[in-house]
């Protein structure tokens, strides 16, 4: 991947330079990260909309679930955080 864009996706996705396919899934993977429970129909349509299947809407969502809970287990537990911080 180029690195700017990966320092672009970084610093604010919504100004990087991405597809709408990319820009779809990231604008889902945010709305599911800040409240599972709005995701609504038309989020799901909009993902369709740029060419996501249902298999990768599955995808998307179990990847984005994970990441979600596996961050939390590390947080609760102090993985990553200094010695003086736990």
């Amino acid at each position: 991947m180029d690195s700017e864009l990966v320092e672009a996706i970084k610093y604010d996705y919504d100004k990087a330079p991405l597809n709408a396919q990319d820009r779809a899934m990231l604008d889902f993977a945010i709305r599911l990260t800040e409240d599972a429970t709005q995701i609504r129909k038309t989020d799901l349509e909009g993902l369709r909309s740029v060419g996501f299947d249902d298999v990768a809407i599955l995808q998307i969502t179990l990847i984005a679930s994970w990441f979600n809970y596996i961050n939390r287990v590390a947080d609760a537990l102090g993985v990553g955080r200094d010695a003086d911080d736990s």
